[in-house]
């Protein structure tokens, strides 16, 4: 497909016509914006494009052509010619300590032990390929008008039949938003509670990417501790009774895996009602629970319209889907649909399709089946490969603790060389004085035939850093 070019001609100027052609083509390919094979117009099309004579950007390729810029052939049309490596363009690194710089680390991939990404072995790529084709099809064919910004209809409801099954949670689609997965659900939550110099009460340890959001939001956060009931209500309760928001992972905390117990649920949002409170539900393994059945969403408890549900599917197909949902209050599900409107648009339709069929016809729920076996298999391996003493069950990882002070950050970046990418369990507190030292070895991306020879390099390398 032939790039578009941007070209602004000055024709009351003194520089030809041409040479304005080509200074600005020439600065494209060198700025990068034009990568090496891009395709150009033909010397034809443009004229018609830019109004000028077709001998006017004939010139202009051929001295493009002779500094070598550029390569004209019959059969593939005029394209950037390719350019030496080192004068082609490299995007800079984050800054050093920067969020960006911890945020590539922790999604850098793939690797051995990575959390919060699924099993490629356990996902039926070619039927879901199929499925997605067909969807592609069937996007391609329809009229060309903007979606509903809710998401598609047929997606929504095979969510909320998902939901009340498997979550307890009884909703319509009309209460469910689609979204570019978690993040963008907590954005639009953000938007739409407009909280900003408020108090959130935080999990503590608690997901970064979270925190940083929240920091963005420009809340006031206050750390809450977890413990093997989940987030201490009561704590946040006293230390922060004025706060307007909760952010919480209830059915199993991340990244310690403990499940917010039924007295605190209770407490919670008791307390939620009482103070006009709104709790922000993470979903984060879904019902990936991998000892029974998971345990029911914080939401079907919520008789007071104060819990804004956020699911995805990021750890059940793939985090590339960009795909997830939020189950809106009702009281707030016009007021989603608004921001989703104006501010924040699902996924194109193809993907929601796929995702629509994908669980109409079963192959999800089957999926999750086969998905919970796998990782079962590979979790209990992945304990006996590991000091029993030391290693304890998180969620879908295994944490492997360390002795305070130990530099788990300096280790998970030494694991790197070793294809591993083990989370530094200190990178998920908000102080570093409370901070605890551990390794959360993810269980999805431990499979059994490196496993063995991947725990011994690791607590090699733990070793060295004693």
């Amino acid at each position: 497909m032939d790039q578009l070019l941007e070209l602004n001609l000055d024709r009351s100027a003194r520089t030809p016509l041409a040479e304005q052609i080509r200074k600005g083509i020439s600065a494209a390919i060198e700025s990068g914006v034009l990568a090496p094979g891009a395709r150009l117009p033909s010397w034809l099309d443009l004229a018609a494009q830019l109004g000028v004579a077709r001998g006017t950007v004939r010139t202009a390729y051929d001295k493009l052509s002779a500094a070598q810029l550029i390569v004209a052939s019959r059969s593939t049309g005029t394209r950037v010619a390719a350019r030496p490596a080192a004068v082609a363009r490299i995007e800079p690194p984050p800054d050093p300590g920067s969020f960006m710089e911890r945020y590539r680390e922790m999604t850098a991939g793939p690797a051995i032990f990575q959390m919060g990404v699924p099993a490629q072995e356990t996902f039926p790529a070619t039927l879901f390929a199929r499925i997605r084709a067909h969807a592609v099809r069937v996007e391609t064919s329809a009229p060309a008008i903007y979606p509903d910004p809710r998401g598609e209809l047929e997606l929504r409801r095979e969510i909320a039949a998902y939901l009340t099954v498997a979550r307890s949670i009884e909703c319509s689609p009309s209460e469910i938003i689609i979204t570019g997965g978690y993040a963008s659900g907590l954005g639009m939550a953000l938007r739409v509670l407009g909280l900003e110099g408020q108090k959130v009460w935080m999990e503590e340890p608690g997901f970064p990417f979270t925190r940083r959001g929240l920091e963005l939001a420009r809340l006031e956060i206050v750390p809450v501790p977890v413990d093997a009931d989940g987030v201490n209500v009561e704590y946040g309760i006293r230390r922060a009774p004025d706060a307007a928001l909760v952010v919480a992972t209830p059915g199993q905390q991340a990244p310690l895996g403990s499940t917010l117990s039924l007295a605190r649920r209770l407490r919670l949002l008791d307390w939620a009602a009482g103070a006009q409170a709104w709790v922000i539900e993470d979903d984060y393994l879904s019902e990936l629970q991998l000892d029974g059945r998971a345990a029911p969403a914080l939401a079907s408890l919520d008789r007071g319209g104060r819990v804004i549900h956020i699911g995805s599917f990021s750890k059940t197909i793939s985090p590339a889907l960009r795909l997830g949902f939020v189950v809106a209050p009702r009281a707030l599900a016009s007021r989603f649909a608004e921001v989703a409107a104006c501010l924040a648009p699902p996924p194109g339709p193809s993907v929601q399709l796929a995702a629509t069929e994908f669980m109409r016809e079963g192959h999800y729920l089957r999926h999750l089946r086969r998905t919970k076996r796998v990782y079962s298999a590979q979790r209990d391996a992945l304990l006996k490969s590991l000091r029993p003493e030391e290693a304890t069950v998180a969620g879908l990882a295994v944490l492997l603790r360390l002795p305070d002070g130990a530099p788990d950050l300096a280790i998970a970046r030494e694991t790197l060389a070793f294809g591993m990418s083990p989370a530094p369990l200190s990178a998920w507190y908000a102080s570093p004085d409370s901070a605890k030292s551990g390794l959360l070895l993810g269980v999805a991306t431990a499979p059994p035939r490196q496993l063995a020879r991947s725990c011994d390099r690791l607590l090699e390398i733990v070793r060295r850093f004693a």
